[in-house]
């Protein structure tokens, strides 16, 4: 009877065409991305052409972008962290266990958003200094980053809570989520921005309302009769096994995001001071661009990362290698285009942003310098999120470091003296080819070829 309702269950990954389910799960997750994108992006897209002050306002906010990052690098930590434990639970059948960790999850969430944003509050101008604010920049700056941090703990409630929503079998209600955020942050910008004068803090307040949206739907869903699994107050309790095991394998995209934030500062601290703030401007646009770019192929790996974490949990060994290699051949494909796109066309993307004909200029080559060779960000995506879905911490955590930490940052500081202000945008496509590479070569041979047969004992753990 059990092993019946098991099959008859939609959110059961274990059955049926694993190219379906993945697109099943990977395409509302894209869409859903493609909307959390939009919450800074729209920001920058009005920003970028306010008149007379856009381009100093661009590279103001540009700034505040490390701030973002290292919010959502908590918000990964326990969200990326818990996801894929929960599904490996669920695929086991141990839904008591599951549930724990949604609740550890949430409650970790909560607690460290009023964290960061007391901390925001305390360290805000100094720490926007030090990110390569000038006297032209830093007042747009700070006047995102005081409103923004209001909405620390309703974005990192939404966000981080969405991969549990898509790991129970429900990614159309997670797509909606940030749907929902970005519709309003899109109808309200130009409402605060132009239409009532506020500008840049403008911008920041529909930012806020928006993620407050989210939030609210996330949580009505969590704790609704269509939630498979929901939030309560017995499992919010934390258990020191259980934050341990989020922390741990969670600790890897932290270091990741942790790591984009610190590069950031680099390139801005590096640009400010080699190309002033219109390097820093085009570096803002880029980011954007990036952000876009990256879309498909993270959203191929979020919809696959809880399948593979299912079908491991339930032993069906060979379904985890073949969703191994469809994540790889999809986000391959994805990549590959993307990349002749924007080779062929910076000039487009760039004009999205700013209406600054010398920022468009300027920015083409940088552009086309720091998007080459990105399909091998195909191979990075697949060796990560194979070792995250499958509970690795440790070589998840490595190659992390290893792509931004060990190769991007001391090539920015380096590259400059021979390149001159695109060295800086150089180190980007090294960092690719390099450590994708490792990253993938390394869990195809110690992952991947060690899986057993279906059912029979992993010796691949470590």
């Amino acid at each position: 009877m059990a092993d019946a309702a098991r099959k008859s269950d939609p959110s059961d990954f274990a059955q049926g065409s694993l190219t379906r389910i993945i697109l099943h799960q990977a395409v509302p997750v894209m869409l859903a991305q493609i909307a959390q994108m939009l919450y800074n992006i729209v920001d920058r897209i009005y920003i970028g052409h306010m008149p007379g002050t856009g381009e100093a306002a661009l590279s103001g906010v540009g700034l505040v972008f490390p701030i973002i990052t290292i919010i959502a690098a908590f918000t990964g930590l326990y969200g990326t962290g818990g996801a894929p434990l929960f599904a490996i639970a669920r695929g086991a059948g141990d839904d008591a266990r599951a549930k724990k960790i949604l609740g550890n999850t949430t409650a970790l969430l909560i607690g460290t958003s009023f964290i960061l944003m007391a901390v925001g509050y305390l360290f805000e101008k100094p720490v926007l200094i030090l990110f390569g604010a000038d006297a032209h920049t830093l007042p747009y700056a700070v006047a995102y980053t005081r409103i923004y941090l209001i909405g620390t703990a309703f974005s990192m409630f939404a966000t981080g809570l969405t991969p549990f929503i898509n790991a129970e079998g429900f990614p159309r209600t997670g797509m909606i989520t940030t749907v929902l955020g970005v519709v309003i942050n899109f109808a309200l910008d130009p409402v605060f921005i132009f239409a009532l004068g506020l500008g840049v803090a403008g911008a920041a307040v529909a930012t806020v309302i928006s993620q407050f949206a989210a939030a609210l739907w996330v949580f009505r869903f969590m704790t609704g009769d269509r939630a498979v699994l929901k939030i309560d107050w017995p499992s919010l309790h934390l258990e020191g096994g259980i934050v341990r095991r989020i922390v741990a394998l969670g600790t890897s995209g932290f270091i990741m995001n942790c790591t984009n934030a610190l590069v950031q500062i680099v390139y801005n601290a590096t640009l400010s001071a080699i190309g002033g703030s219109l390097y820093v401007g085009i570096m803002t646009v880029i980011n954007s661009i990036r952000q876009m770019a990256e879309l498909p192929a993270l959203g191929l790996t979020s919809g696959t990362s809880p399948v593979i974490g299912y079908n491991y949990g339930a032993k069906a060994y060979g379904r985890v290698k073949r969703s191994i290699r469809i994540m790889f051949a999809l986000t391959f494909a994805f990549s590959l285009a993307i990349w002749i796109f924007i080779s062929a066309c910076p000039h487009l993307l760039m004009a999205i942003f700013t209406g600054s004909a010398r920022m468009i200029a300027a920015g083409q080559h940088a552009v086309r310098v720091y998007f080459f060779g990105f399909v091998f960000m195909s191979f990075q995506y697949t060796g990560q999120t194979t070792f995250q879905a499958l509970g690795k911490p440790k070589q998840a955590i490595f190659f992390s470091l290893l792509r931004k930490a060990f190769i991007v940052v001391p090539l920015t500081v380096l590259l400059p003296k021979w390149l001159g202000v695109y060295g800086v945008f150089a180190a980007e496509p090294i960092s690719n080819v390099i450590g994708g590479l490792a990253s993938f070569t390394t869990m195809m041979l110690t992952v991947y070829r060690r899986l057993p047969a279906d059912g029979a004992p992993d010796d691949t753990k470590s």
